[in-house]
């Protein structure tokens, strides 16, 4: 059996781990590389293998760098299944079409433009392209194995982190790997706790959080000083959010506040055009959030959910205080860039920083202190207060990582550090090391084992 870890290694992007077994291609995820430009220019390289090779992919979850590569695979002549659970599919589609829209949009603005450095700007793929993906996802339920060839069997497991996000236990020629895709909290706002694994010949565990403790602090008290101290300076509150679940814990704990008259009645939006249909994703999947009917509902109410730009452009140039939750969470792209490019350069505007950073995203440039960041070709000068809530993150921390290895009933032969850049994922190594004594290994992007 071989094993080739094709993104998702040194960097928490572009996750995608090749399985060969007996003539049979597995992938395990398949992400769109974000942050460093010579990392987002590995999405326009081919897999090292054909895509029409690959029999199947088994997604652990909906976010863009776990599924946003997916449409190119399918371009490529990809023609397998693609298992994952129901809410895996339902936000998997709903994310795909919004990256490719987002693709689409930005190609046409920088060819208007002409800040391209290309001769035509072009999307990654197209929305149509996204579209072409969703006849291929079969959906699976939890903690059910399903054979999905010969002796190949997969078990979905609940990870928290987003709704329908699930570990994924493969046993093939007589030994169990253990995929833990991304891991949620403990003690999440939204989600429950992850299910750990009882046993594992082999494990590729996440690392996103691998040297940091989320801090013990009352997230929702730090929420109500920065919005009340922005809005009474008649300020504008802007919170890149991942669309998907960040977003909701933000609404869940603003619409708590709110109900408890600790912020003040001003606007709160929610701008991304997948806004509406993830409360759908919510009322469906009842059994995957802590959430009732009622909850969703009365905590969608407070917010002006916006879908079409227009809107959002009539939102910018309204200068009345209002709070903004907007994708990307990483500023990447979406709708987020837009506010920047009015507000980011206004001493009265706080961004409030809540979910992980990748290395060379915007996000991170901000939390590093950056003076100015690039929009679209342009330069803009940082004026906005920068704030970080670290205690609003979905993925689990440093302890919460070590401690979802601690239901083992045996001693796995190693444990393969993943989907987290290489201090972090070294920090954890020797964490996991000296409390269990397990071997584990941080592989290079690129780099094969054999097993």
């Amino acid at each position: 059996m071989k094993i080739k870890f094709i993104g998702g290694s040194g960097t928490v992007t572009g996750s995608k781990t090749l399985i060969e077994s007996n003539g049979i291609r597995i992938l395990v995820d398949c992400g769109l590389f974000q942050g460093l430009k010579v990392l987002r220019e590995l999405n326009w390289e081919p897999l090292p293998i054909l895509p029409s090779t690959i029999d199947y992919v088994l997604l652990t979850h909906g976010h863009l760098d776990h599924c946003g590569w997916l449409p190119r695979l399918v371009a490529q002549g990809f023609r397998g299944k693609i298992y994952c659970t129901g809410p895996t599919k339902a936000v998997a589609k709903l994310v795909l079409l919004d990256s490719a829209k987002i693709q689409e949009e930005e190609a046409h603005k920088a060819n208007n433009e002409h800040y391209s450095k290309h001769e035509k700007a072009e999307p990654l793929y197209t929305v149509a392209q996204a579209e072409a993906v969703f006849p291929f996802f079969k959906v699976i339920q939890p903690n059910i194995s399903v054979v999905i060839a010969n002796d190949i069997a997969a078990v979905f497991s609940t990870a928290g982190h987003i709704i329908g996000a699930c570990s994924i236990t493969l046993t093939l020629e007589n030994k169990t790997l253990v995929f833990s895709g991304d891991i949620g909290r403990d003690d999440d706002v939204l989600m429950f706790a992850p299910t750990k694994p009882l046993k594992a010949d082999y494990i590729f565990l996440e690392s996103t959080y691998g040297n940091r403790l989320h801090p013990d602090l009352d997230v929702k008290k730090e929420l109500e000083a920065y919005i009340n101290t922005t809005i009474e300076q008649k300020g504008t509150v802007i919170i890149p959010g991942f669309a998907v679940e960040r977003a909701q814990s933000i609404m869940y704990l603003l619409w708590q506040l709110k109900t408890q008259g600790r912020i003040p009645n001003v606007p709160y939006i929610l701008d991304t055009p997948m806004g509406a249909s993830v409360l759908d994703v919510f009322l469906e999947n009842m059994q995957w959030h802590k959430l009732s009917a009622n909850d969703c509902h009365e905590m969608f109410k407070m917010f002006r959910i916006v879908s079409e730009f227009e809107q959002t452009l009539r939102i910018i140039e309204d200068p009345q205080p209002k709070v903004i939750i907007a994708a990307s969470g990483m500023v990447t792209g979406g709708r987020v860039l837009s506010y920047f490019e009015k507000y980011i350069g206004l001493e009265k505007t706080t961004v409030i920083i809540v979910g992980y950073q990748a290395e060379g995203t915007r996000g991170r440039k901000l939390l590093e202190g950056a003076n100015e960041i690039k929009i679209y070709g342009k330069y803009y000068t940082v004026e906005a207060k920068i704030h970080q809530i670290e205690g609003l993150s979905a993925h689990g921390d440093q302890q919460d990582l070590v401690n979802w290895l601690s239901a083992l009933q045996n001693v796995p032969k190693c444990i393969y550090l993943v989907h987290g850049e290489n201090l972090p994922a070294d920090e954890l190594r020797t964490k996991i090391q000296d409390r269990y004594g397990y071997k584990c290994s941080v592989p290079l992007m690129g780099s094969e084992i054999e097993i």
